[in-house]
């Protein structure tokens, strides 16, 4: 389990002695929340704690928050904010939290999910009667108040990126649609669970366990599934790593600069996800070529040409016997990712990865010359927009990289594994020059 980062104690502090102090304010203004709900819907919610998924991004997502929206509902009916208040504060006490380094979770998890609680009940209270008890306008109503809570938790969350690091990282900022829309569905179990309790009493606890159970089991089926594709691939990454280690990281900055384009062209995750393992996978054939022809200083004869060229079935091929890659089989072959105006159903992944293959490889130094600077690598995606790459995803990446304020290319590469080559090559950033018939 992560350290506690000590740069959060006194940001934790403050969260867990809000929570106290808000709790010991309302009762003493006389809300006290029903002892029996309280101690069947904690006894869940801490159950539900201990059985988490971590998502990729290292987001920890539990059943916890279901059982928190039925006691919003709940305790509504005894007109309560204490009562989800103090299930958010029972939801920060995880296993995780007993290491001597890494205890400040448990302050900061009750924290953040008293806090997301509290918003929630209080946003639901402020619904008027007829859209919290007839349905279906009930189901939207319940729905509001989970906003509440992934806006107050996410915003919490937030901020405690800005107090360690000094800024919120852009990956977490993006995870934040992708995490609502996952967490979503838990809300509407828990409020439909709510009205379920309140009609049938406690005896409803069994049926509230049950969805525990297969909600978080196929969660965590799903990400095995994904954990069991990324490792795939990471596989292959390590084995052309192996092989030349350049390459690889080639692979990795295309992926990179692709997700720029993506995420300009406001893809979905999932698209996204698509379109990560099709920049990384777009070299992969070249796990058969020699690796003296990849980094032959000068220029390639006819026929090391069509051996070099070989990489592109080789990847099709590759991709193509690979259940989840089959999708992406074709976007590293030559002949989808050249730019055709005249097909407006060619799909734009495949021209989205020729162009961040082409900006990596024009400021990136190569055996046969080294790296171009930036402004010759965005004049040349420029000029050939139209022709050989997409105008709008050339702008998109463009556009990215100055609000970024990144700097690539020549003077600003962080390593050079071809010190020796020369500035001006008889290469391509591609695959290389043909030799023509008089040097031929």
């Amino acid at each position: 389990m992560n350290d506690f980062p000590p740069k959060l104690w006194w940001y934790a502090g403050c969260l867990a002695t809000a929570v106290a102090a808000i709790a010991a304010a309302l009762l003493l203004a006389g809300d006290h929340p029903g002892l029996s709900p309280l101690l069947v819907l904690g006894a869940l919610t801490l159950y539900s704690t201990h059985r988490k998924v971590q998502l990729p991004n290292g987001i920890d997502v539990s059943p916890g928050f279901m059982i928190g929206m039925t006691g919003v509902v709940v305790f509504q009916g005894q007109n309560s904010l204490a009562g989800p208040l103090i299930l958010g504060a029972i939801a920060g006490l995880s296993m995780r939290g007993l290491s001597r380094r890494a205890w400040g979770w448990m302050p900061f998890d009750s924290g953040v999910a008293g806090l997301g609680n509290l918003a929630a009940a209080a946003t639901y209270a402020a619904i008027p009667s007829f859209a919290r008890f007839r349905m279906p306008v009930a189901l939207v109503g319940g729905v509001v108040p989970a906003l509440a809570y992934a806006i107050t938790s996410w915003a919490l969350v937030m901020f405690s990126y800005a107090v360690e690091q000094g800024r919120v990282p852009r990956e977490v900022m993006s995870s934040a649609g992708a995490g609502l829309v996952q967490v979503m569905p838990f809300a509407i179990v828990g409020f439909l669970l709510g009205r379920l309790y309140l009609a049938l009493g406690p005896s409803v606890v069994v049926l509230i366990i049950v969805p525990i159970l297969i909600a978080r089991e196929m969660f965590a089926s799903y990400m095995r599934v994904k954990e069991s594709h990324e490792e795939t691939v990471h596989m292959l990454i390590r084995a052309l790593e192996q092989k030349d280690r350049y390459t690889a990281g080639h692979a990795e900055r295309v992926a990179e600069y692709a997700r720029y384009i993506g995420e300009s062209l406001n893809f979905m995750p999932s698209r996204m996800e698509r379109l990560r393992f099709a920049a990384l996978m777009h070299d992969i054939g070249k796990l058969v070529v020699p690796n003296q022809l990849l980094n032959k200083p000068g220029r390639l004869t006819a026929d090391e040409f069509e051996l070099v060229r070989v990489h592109e079935k080789v990847s099709v091929q590759m991709l193509d016997h690979i259940d989840f890659l089959r999708p992406i089989a074709g976007a590293g072959h030559s002949e989808n990712t050249r730019f055709d105006p005249d097909d407006s159903d060619h799909p734009i992944e495949p021209y989205i990865v020729m162009i961040a293959d082409a900006y990596d490889a024009m400021t990136s130094t190569r055996a046969y010359r080294k790296a171009l600077t930036q402004e010759v690598a965005f004049g040349e995606l420029r000029d050939k927009a139209g022709i050989q790459f997409h105008p709008a995803c050339v702008e998109a990446l463009i556009s990215v990289i100055e609000a970024r304020g990144e700097k690539h290319g020549a003077g600003h590469e962080q390593s050079d594994e071809f010190e020796d080559a020369p500035h001006v090559g008889v290469g391509s950033a591609g695959l290389g020059d043909l030799m023509s018939s008089e040097t031929g």
